[in-house]
């Protein structure tokens, strides 16, 4: 009966304890991803805000991290109680009856430049993380 030869495991068990440790910090690296992607956000949003008081632009704030089912959330806001009007715009009166003030679009413009450039970030992100845990094989 012809014989099989020896086959040596080791490197297929340690690619298994590597994604092992992988699926492990999947958690915690998703929940950095989505706090970056808010910093980036929030300081999008700081560039873009008017400044007469500056009030609008120290106002700018990240909430915490939820994780929702296999999501995660979080949420970048302005508390400032004009921060809307300044957003979307809003009416004005004038000497001549009412006017409009259009909006700025501090945060939405930010949020489709973000949208843009989402696919480069998180793409550089995993590939550091894939890197990280399975050494680049």
């Amino acid at each position: 009966m012809p014989r099989m030869g020896d086959f040596d495991f080791g490197e297929l068990e340690r690619f298994a304890g590597d994604l092992k440790g992988l699926q492990q910090a999947m958690p915690s690296f998703l929940e950095a991803c989505v706090r970056e992607l808010a910093l980036i956000l929030l300081t999008k949003a700081v560039k873009r805000t008017p400044v007469d008081t500056g009030q609008l632009r120290r106002n700018w704030t990240i909430g915490p991290v939820h994780r929702v089912g296999d999501s995660y959330e979080v949420e970048v806001y302005n508390p400032t109680d004009y921060a809307m009007y300044v957003e979307f715009g809003h009416r004005l009166r004038t000497k001549s009856g009412w006017g409009w003030t259009e909006g700025r679009f501090m945060l939405t413009i930010s949020e489709q430049e973000l949208e843009r450039e989402l696919p480069a970030i998180l793409d550089r992100k995993l590939q550091a993380m894939l890197d990280r845990h399975l050494g680049g094989r």
